[in-house]
């Protein structure tokens, strides 16, 4: 009798914790002396790929983290994307770990949890940023205020992180007493489906509020249609690109999320969990896109630029300089005689 016949045998899997991989670097052992059917994984991880992400998504953190911290300003954005990058680190982290102990429960459990609720906090950084698109072209083109978006969005995407952490919790002690984690899976399947229906009905308002905003202009003409105070941030390459950018984002996290839905879905030993190409294509590359374009597009700055804009007209009109900080705009106008200040929301 063959070594994986008498594993198919037993009635419960061979103790493996101590197996750490070949120390020639060969991986194809795994499948002939020990085999996947007790594997926590259905395929060797592969390194290098990712390492690689690991380190991408540890410098977007960093550039966040930065770009919060220079900014000053965008705080509930900036703690978002972190948070989610950082997951992001963790997760793959695991994954690397697992490249040589595909035995080992640990790993598998950390990239399972981590690498399923990490977009949610990308996705709640988007759903920040809506609002105050609408509110650049004018809440009129809106069905709803710019307010509400955020406060529909972000409790709906709490909700799906919640689900997601409990049901990876449930199925990992699930797992460590060997007992079937499928009521874990099937809450955080839930989890995802609350995220990937929240994300459908903002892809869905966005698209009518861009609907809207055409139809005024054409009937109205765009002086009439738009918020006139914002002109020149419309105007701006970088708000342009970062409405680009925007719906990218939104296409990529939404992409990887119907994907998750799918892989828990046939189980944790389903042929999209078991193959390595999906999970590099479908759930490392299109968050590493989404969050190095809004490095490049940060919302910040984006808008910022529009502060600079009206900065300088305070200063041209006054004849003196300008300073703004913080969540409010403050404008001295320095004086031979006075100094006067002006308070105004941004």
């Amino acid at each position: 009798m063959s070594i994986s016949d008498t594993y198919s045998a037993t009635a419960t899997a061979p103790d493996y914790s101590d197996y750490t991989g070949s120390p020639t670097g060969d991986y194809s052992e795994y499948s002939t002396i020990c085999g996947f059917e007790y594997a926590y994984f259905q395929h060797v991880p592969s390194k290098s790929a990712n390492m690689a992400f690991a380190v991408l998504f540890g410098i977007s953190a960093l550039v966040f983290l930065g770009q919060g911290i220079v900014g000053k300003r965008w705080l509930g954005f900036t703690v978002a994307m972190v948070s989610g990058c950082v997951l992001e680190v963790i997760g793959y982290a695991g994954r690397v770990m697992a490249a040589t102990g595909l035995y080992h429960e640990n790993p598998f459990l950390i990239q399972i949890v981590c690498l399923t609720i990490a977009p949610g906090f990308l996705a709640a950084g988007v759903y920040l940023c809506l609002s105050r698109i609408v509110i650049t072209f004018g809440a009129e083109n809106s069905r709803i205020s710019a307010r509400a978006y955020p406060r529909i969005f972000i409790p709906c995407d709490f909700l799906s992180l919640v689900l997601q952490a409990a049901g990876g919790g449930i199925a990992s002690v699930k797992t460590h007493m060997n007992e079937d984690p499928k009521l874990g899976n099937n809450i955080m399947i839930a989890g995802l489906s609350v995220q990937v229906a929240t994300l459908l009905i903002f892809i869905l308002l966005a698209i009518d509020f861009a609907i809207r905003t055409i139809r005024r202009i054409n009937h109205l003409g765009a002086q009439n249609a738009l918020d006139p105070r914002h002109a020149k941030l419309r105007e701006s390459w970088m708000f342009k690109g970062f409405l680009v950018a925007l719906s990218l984002i939104t296409l990529c996290i939404f992409t990887r999320c119907v994907y998750r839905v799918a892989e828990l879905s046939e189980g944790w030993t389903g042929h999209l969990m078991a193959e390595q190409n999906y999970i590099i294509g479908l759930e490392g590359a299109v968050i590493v896109v989404a969050v190095y374009l809004l490095n490049f597009f940060h919302p910040g700055f984006c808008f910022r630029e529009a502060l600079d804009m009206r900065a300088n007209k305070s200063q041209k009109e006054s004849g003196g300089r300008t300073w703004y900080g913080g969540r409010k705009k403050y404008v001295v106008v320095v004086q031979e005689s006075s100094v006067q200040v002006s308070q105004e929301k941004i």
